[in-house]
């Protein structure tokens, strides 16, 4: 079923696009719901179209030899995904997850490809992206590299979104404790311990879904490996 064409203001990606452009799009995606952890995209899918969350929250994963998943990157509302397979044509390169039930307006393939190649703004964001997904994966890489995962999950929460509020660096809808294991390559019950360290001592505060960054020095000398973690 298509899309209305006001659906498409909450994707920034499109907002450059002329108004007949816009209309065209929206005639030609079509609306998924998914339930929570069922998949979305399958590495090695041939073709993949553009996807754009409309609602909830996807996760990209990909797996180790020995079965293990391994977290990529997180896909909010507004947000896209599946643009490499897009512009080099090749097949998936990893896993597409729901991690709360969502909504994706999906954009053909073919389309997609002629927007980014025929529309210098979409060029342009894109390419922005796909760097933006390099400069993730070398970090990825050092912070699989950390010695514990403590020092890794520390890394980590001070590589998630922030923003500033009166002074105070929030982290808006924060991960679960099984998203951020699976990014640092250790356990739920792991994660789980280091945060009730991580409160105990004040380094972090809850509200809700909200994170708040309390002792920012505190928490990235020991992502830097200049502190030990907080003991019990």
């Amino acid at each position: 079923m298509p899309v209305s064409p006001l659906l498409l203001r909450q994707f920034p990606l499109l907002g450059p696009l002329p108004q007949q452009a816009k209309e065209s799009v929206s005639q030609a995606m079509v609306l998924r719901e998914f339930a929570r952890r069922s998949s979305v995209l399958s590495k090695g899918d041939l073709q993949p179209d553009l996807g754009f969350l409309v609602e909830g929250r996807l996760q990209g994963v990909d797996f180790t030899v020995d079965g293990r998943s391994v977290g990529l990157y997180f896909v909010d509302p507004g947000d896209y995904f599946g643009e490499l397979s897009v512009v080099d044509g090749q097949p998936a390169s990893e896993f597409v997850v729901a991690a709360t039930r969502s909504t994706v307006a999906f954009l053909e393939a073919r389309l997609a490809r002629e927007l980014i190649f025929t529309q210098p703004d979409v060029a342009r964001e894109v390419l922005s992206r796909l760097a933006g997904r390099v400069r993730s994966v070398t970090a990825q890489r050092t912070l699989l590299g950390l010695p514990n995962p403590f020092q890794r999950l520390c890394t980590l929460i001070l590589q998630l979104p922030q923003r500033r509020v009166d002074g105070e660096v929030h982290i808006d809808n924060a991960p679960t404790h099984q998203e951020l294991a699976i990014m640092i390559n250790a356990s739920r019950e792991t994660v789980t311990r280091a945060f009730h360290l991580l409160f105990f001592h004040a380094l972090l505060l809850r509200e809700g879904n909200t994170l708040k960054l309390v002792r920012l020095d505190a928490l990235r000398d020991i992502a830097e490996g200049r502190a030990e973690p907080p003991k019990a």
